[in-house]
C-alpha cells in the first residue's frame, strides 16, 4: 500500500532530524572556530528540546510524535561541546551536563512542573531562535553559522505541522504543540535568511 502524506512528513522528518546539525559540525570543524553560532541560542534550544521531550514522554505520546528528538539533542551536545572547546570553555562542559540532568529529573517531581515548563516550551526555543539573530546583528557576519543546517530546520517544522495538524484534526493533539511549530518555523526561517544577507554582503 503506498504511503500517505502524513507517513511521508513523518519519514522526511526523521530523515532530516538525522543529519540536521552535520552541516554545521562540518563548518566549525572545517575552520575549528564558532564565530557566528551563538552557544546561548544553542542551549536555550537544547533546554526547549528536552522539556518537549520529556513531556511527550511523561503523557505518554506515541514514540513518531517525538523520536526524532533525540537524534537532534545528541547533535547538539557534539556541536555544544565543539563550541566550548574551540572557545576554550571546555571546563563549562560539567556545569552544563549537571544542570542539564539535574532540569530533566526535576521536570517530572510534580505533574505542574511539567506542564508549566511545556507552556514556557515555545518561549524558551524561539528565545533561542532571538539569540542567534542577536549574535548575527551584533556581528554583521554569519560566520560558520550554517545556513542548511537552519533551512532544515525549517523544514522539519514545516513537515511536523503538517503531521501534527493532521493529528489535531482527528486525535485532537495539543494545540499547544502546533503553535510551537509554526512559530519556529517562522523564526528558522528568519534566522536562515539573515545567515544568507549576511554571507551575501561579505561576498560583495
Amino acid at each position: 500500500m503506498a504511503p500517505t502524506l502524513l507517513e511521508l512528513a513523518h519519514w522526511s522528518t526523521w530523515a532530516v532530524c538525522a543529519v540536521i546539525k552535520l552541516p554545521q559540525l562540518a563548518a566549525v570543524l572545517a575552520a575549528r572556530s564558532a564565530r557566528g553560532v551563538s552557544a546561548g541560542s544553542l542551549l536555550l534550544e537544547l533546554a526547549g528540546f528536552l522539556v518537549f521531550l520529556r513531556y511527550q514522554i511523561y503523557y505518554g505520546y506515541p514514540l513518531q510524535t517525538y523520536l526524532e528528538y533525540p537524534i537532534i539533542i545528541a547533535q547538539d551536545v557534539i556541536l555544544l561541546l565543539f563550541i566550548l572547546r574551540f572557545s576554550g570553555n571546555m571546563k563549562q562542559a560539567l556545569f552544563y551536563a549537571v544542570t542539564f540532568w539535574g532540569g530533566w529529573y526535576m521536570l517530572t517531581l510534580r505533574k505542574w512542573i511539567i506542564d508549566l515548563a511545556m507552556n514556557l516550551c515555545t518561549l524558551i526555543s524561539a528565545a533561542s531562535k532571538l539569540a542567534q539573530l542577536r549574535c548575527l546583528w551584533q556581528t554583521k557576519d554569519s560566520g560558520q553559522a550554517s545556513a542548511l543546517t537552519w533551512s532544515m530546520s525549517a523544514y522539519t517544522c514545516a513537515s511536523k505541522r503538517w503531521a501534527t495538524w493532521g493529528k489535531a484534526l482527528r486525535f485532537f493533539f495539543s494545540v499547544l504543540v502546533l503553535i510551537r511549530f509554526i512559530t519556529m518555523l517562522i523564526l528558522n526561517i528568519w534566522v536562515t535568511a539573515t545567515i544568507l544577507h549576511y554571507r551575501k554582503t561579505k561576498k560583495d
